[in-house]
């Protein structure tokens, strides 16, 4: 989990790295871009633009809040559920670290260690990113090609997870383990299934694509039509005319100068 310090409320304003800003700029300067052009053609009188009621964008801001609402619920909720999941591991980690003592010292020091690993192979696979994980080889006692399938399959967390279980069964059928001892240790390694599954079922799952598609259209002709509704409110039209036709006035007046 990313934390991120929050006691500088100047900072948490202006927050670049980590916020949607950087991808909503480009849509947003085009926006911003598209409606002063249009305002400028309507002041120079080269374009003739309705007048758009304020009273309508009370509606509209209501629907918009309501969609806006919902997404910010449903993000929470994947956020809340991610949280709980690698909590959950945490713990599960933890037990197994109480419950393998019964193993010798070899072979609980090599379950700890693909412990680990699982746990860096899942966060790599949530961040879609691949850290370096070569100081784990001499300590899992992987083979070559193992090792190989762990670094380049396509669920490497699950597919070091088998290797686990295989591992166990291999000492429950050689007598190294009790049925007891391999039934809890096996419990924890279905947890660990069970968290892994939760974590792949929230990346792989988006909003539906109808709700995107429908927020996403309202959100940008909201953006497009605000600024004619507040020019006819607050007469930023006029206030460019005023400046057109001063700028106007003095151009002429230093024409005429010049001539004289």
């Amino acid at each position: 989990m990313i934390i991120r310090n929050k006691n500088n409320s100047f900072k948490l304003l202006f927050a670049w790295h980590g916020t949607i800003l950087p991808k909503v700029m480009p849509a947003l300067m085009v926006v911003v871009c598209l409606s002063a052009l249009l305002v400028y053609l309507s002041a120079a009188h080269f374009l003739m633009l309705p007048e758009v009621p304020a009273i309508g964008f009370t509606i509209f801001g209501v629907i918009l809040s309501i969609f806006l609402s919902f997404s910010n619920t449903a993000c929470y909720d994947r956020w809340w559920e991610g949280r709980k999941l690698w909590g959950a591991l945490i713990a599960n980690t933890r037990h197994i670290i109480r419950d393998s003592y019964v193993l010798d010292d070899n072979q609980r020091q090599v379950l700890m260690y693909r412990v680990m690993l699982f746990c860096y192979l899942l966060r790599d696979r949530l961040r879609h990113q691949s850290q370096p994980i070569a100081h784990f080889q001499d300590k899992v006692q992987l083979t070559a090609e193992q090792w190989q399938q762990c670094t380049q399959h396509i669920n490497a967390p699950q597919y070091l997870l088998e290797i686990i279980q295989k591992n166990l069964v291999q000492n429950y059928k050689q007598g190294q383990i009790s049925d007891i001892i391999y039934s809890t240790l096996t419990r924890h390694t279905v947890a660990m299934g069970d968290i892994h599954a939760g974590c792949d079922r929230i990346m792989s799952t988006p909003l539906p694509f109808s709700y995107s598609v429908l927020l996403h259209r309202a959100v940008y002709s909201f953006c497009l039509i605000l600024p004619f509704s507040l020019e006819a409110s607050l007469g930023f039209n006029r206030l460019l005319i005023f400046r057109f036709r001063r700028f106007e006035c003095r151009t002429r007046r230093t024409f005429w100068t010049t001539r004289k």
